[in-house]
């Protein structure tokens, strides 16, 4: 398995994500803006050394990351396919204007390998290109999608018309995504299917990329928590942010945001992309962190219960202690 992991900026934020997958190589300090670990540049030119307290901080955070529980890539890779949304942009060898790519947004569904079912118009200019030359990529975005910090999947391979005898398994396929695609009957349609894959490549967000062999995005099954991971982030977003900003603050001491946006959820945890101020700035940052399950999850149930055990471990902690609040209370 190939992985690539860098310490990513972006636009005028700086904003960087600081996680990396397991067995991924990792950089020694994790930072949450653009400047190098240690000293912050002045306009003039003049380092000066980072606040000894905002070091301590992105010193913390980066461990925490690194030793976050993930899912791993190949099962992230098949997850992201799974659950999105049924759309993607299919890039294919243009007939019509040779030497240039095609670009189409399409329906799909992946049949129990993780390969795209399509169903095509017989006069769709991709049609005709697949006719005449197979190979295509497809870049498939998560569903909860909103920029280059969520995640995308590209895959390589050839895509080919299917058998009369898979049209029925397709086609069932197709409805369970497409329920009201009333054009899986329309005779001048035909079913196709990427069937030989050649490359699988991902992007997780900031600073979490890489790849997975054909081989090992075909074996790996859809994590199941993240079927109904989309309702529990809009819940605890709509109605319990302030409690996923303890938990965060309670995950890595020292740590304190403004916002908290959990974008998804697994069986091993959640991903939140927070906004903070760092110290010694007036400049807000937002960056997506890992914030793990105390335990692996089974059903939406136990995601219930994991989450406000998480919730009361982060007020108890933010609790005074007794003896302080008492001597608080006699001032």
């Amino acid at each position: 398995m190939k992985y690539l992991t860098a310490l990513t900026s972006i636009l005028a934020f700086g904003t960087v994500a600081a996680f990396a997958p397991s067995g991924a190589s990792r950089h020694a300090s994790t930072q949450l803006y653009n400047k190098p670990a240690g000293h912050d540049v002045r306009s003039d030119g003049v380092a000066k050394e980072m606040d000894p307290e905002e070091l301590k901080i992105q010193t913390a955070l980066a461990e925490h990351q690194q030793n976050a529980p993930k899912l791993g890539f190949p099962t992230d890779v098949r997850t992201l396919v799974q659950y999105n949304h049924g759309f993607a942009v299919m890039s294919t060898i243009s007939k019509s204007n040779p030497g240039f790519p095609g670009g189409s947004v399409v329906g799909f569904a992946p049949d129990e390998l993780g390969r795209p079912i399509f169903i095509f118009s017989g006069m769709s200019s991709h049609t005709q290109d697949l006719l005449a030359d197979p190979k295509c990529s497809l870049t498939i975005a998560s569903k909860e999608f909103k920029g280059a910090a969520d995640g995308r999947v590209n895959l390589m391979g050839e895509v080919t018309l299917l058998k009369q005898d898979e049209k029925e398994a397709a086609k069932a396929a197709y409805l369970a995504k497409h329920p009201g695609a009333f054009w899986v009957d329309f005779g001048d349609f035909n079913w196709f299917r990427m069937d030989e894959i050649v490359s699988v490549r991902f992007v997780g967000g900031f600073a979490r990329a890489g790849s997975v062999t054909p081989e090992e995005y075909a074996e790996a099954k859809p994590d199941p928590v993240s079927a109904f991971g989309p309702a529990i982030a809009s819940h605890m977003n709509d109605d319990h942010m302030s409690s996923t900003i303890a938990m965060v603050a309670h995950a890595i001491p020292g740590l304190e945001v403004s916002e908290a946006v959990i974008t998804s959820v697994d069986s091993l945890g959640m991903y939140v992309k927070c906004t903070r101020t760092p110290r010694a700035s007036d400049q807000p940052q937002q960056f997506k962190i890992r914030l793990p399950f105390p335990r692996k999850i089974e059903d939406r149930k136990d995601v219930k219960n994991v989450i406000v055990e998480m919730t009361r471990a982060a007020a108890a902690s933010a609790a005074p202690e007794p003896a302080a609040a008492a001597a608080a209370t006699e001032d």
